[in-house]
């Protein structure tokens, strides 16, 4: 399996960004990552220099989110339905990107039961309970946007 540093998710981004401004040709992953960049506009400036993208330090304490995590949570969720691994995220994801009427929202609420589920995975030092991952998701397609649970 391959695991990516921080450095290497970061260069992946914004070398992405800079391929696809110049129209160059991106392989099916780049692809995928350039259509999450349109969908956050606001990530522009982060993506334009590389090296200041590696240097800086996303800690939250500026108030502002890391675009390079929300980014590749937005890429693994992408992945994860579509190879609907954990088995159901495909069909739980669908259903709440109906119920919301929007794949981005759906996402952005799948991110929170992603993080969820792996800070408790981390905190107890057991593996990700993939199956509570999907019943959050599944939870959320289920109520309306303001109940969440």
């Amino acid at each position: 399996m391959f695991t990516p540093s921080q450095e290497d998710v970061r260069r992946f981004f914004c070398d992405v960004h800079a391929k696809a401004r110049a129209g160059q040709p991106l392989d099916a992953l780049q692809t995928l990552a350039s259509q999450w960049l349109l969908e956050h506009p606001e990530y522009d400036p982060h993506m334009a220099d590389a090296e200041a993208a590696v240097a800086r330090v996303y800690d939250g304490s500026d108030g502002q989110t890391n675009p390079f995590l929300h980014l590749a949570m937005h890429l693994s969720i992408s992945e994860q339905c579509s190879i609907d691994q954990p088995r159901g995220i495909r069909q739980a994801v669908e259903l709440l990107a109906a119920r919301r009427g929007s794949l981005h929202d759906a996402h952005h609420e799948a991110m929170e039961c992603l993080g969820q589920m792996l800070w408790e995975s981390q905190r107890a030092g057991r593996p990700p309970d993939g199956q509570a991952y999907i019943e959050c998701v599944q939870r959320r397609a289920t109520v309306g946007p303001g109940d969440k649970s």
